[in-house]
């Protein structure tokens, strides 16, 4: 271990503890690795060691890892979680609370990989680059052909497993990516939580309105975002300062000189 993450396993399995803490041993981002076989144990421990990161099982006796990631967020710092679990049902819950990454069992040793990649660049200093910036456009390989979606053409994001749909005016396009990992590098372009497992582009909002079948939602040019009683309030905000600043809708308009498909002929 010759890294600077120090991370925390939890997880009431012995044998799955005791490989993940094998694992996250031997990569190179990693300085320490420290255990927990319950819920408890991890907030003992939580008051007395400094965390970079929480593998935390959701499935757990007493203190689950739900209520675990819980304690975690109202830290000063709080550090970045994943959860680990064997089944994709808490996967929306899971991004709603802000992790990084959910992991299912067994572990496969790559997608841990990619996990601790994931945090040690989120945890990097600013001036090691924006990541923002890294994804101002999104390379998507599909297998048969690679897709490059650009960030401003990106309506609404959704939350779907290991996974998040970004919806664009041409369909959507499915990426290995937490929501909140989006949420955290887009946010300087717009994106704002609306819901636990959504987020949507302010420029690309036309209105809020009230639907029978979905409650509260924004309607965009690609579809309706539905937005949850907690993310409305900060949503409606971010909407009117948009509007103040005339910021609107405007990705929706039309150029100079195009017709709007909106206005009558």
């Amino acid at each position: 271990m010759s890294g600077d993450l120090r991370v925390l396993v939890v997880e009431d399995e012995s044998s799955t503890r005791e490989e993940m803490a094998a694992l996250l041993s031997d990569m190179p981002e990693v300085a320490e690795v420290h255990s927990a076989d319950n819920g408890a144990e991890a907030v003992r421990l939580l008051g007395t060691t400094t965390i970079d990161a929480a593998f935390l099982d959701i499935l757990m006796p007493g203190l689950d890892g739900m209520d675990v990631a819980r304690v975690l967020s109202v830290l000063s710092e709080p550090p970045s979680i994943v959860f680990v679990t064997a089944s994709e049902a808490h996967a929306v819950e899971a991004f709603g609370i802000g992790a990084v990454d959910y992991l299912l069992k067994p572990i496969r040793p790559e997608r841990l990989s990619d996990s601790v990649g994931r945090i040690a660049q989120l945890r990097r200093p600013e001036n090691g680059g924006s990541p923002a910036e890294d994804l101002h456009v999104v390379q998507i390989d599909t297998g048969r052909r690679t897709v490059f979606v650009k960030r401003d053409e990106v309506q609404f994001v959704e939350a779907q497993g290991d996974y998040v749909r970004l919806h664009t005016a041409e369909g959507g396009h499915l990426i290995r990516l937490p929501l909140s990992y989006l949420e955290e590098v887009w946010a300087s372009a717009g994106f704002v939580r609306a819901h636990r497992g959504f987020l949507v582009a302010i420029p690309w909002v036309r209105d809020l309105r009230v639907t029978s079948s979905s409650g509260l939602v924004a309607g965009t040019p690609a579809g309706d975002v539905p937005v949850s009683r907690r993310h409305g309030r900060h949503l409606r905000q971010q909407l009117l300062e948009a509007a103040k600043r005339d910021q609107l809708g405007r990705a929706a308009r039309p150029r100079d000189g195009e017709h709007d498909p909106r206005q009558a002929s």
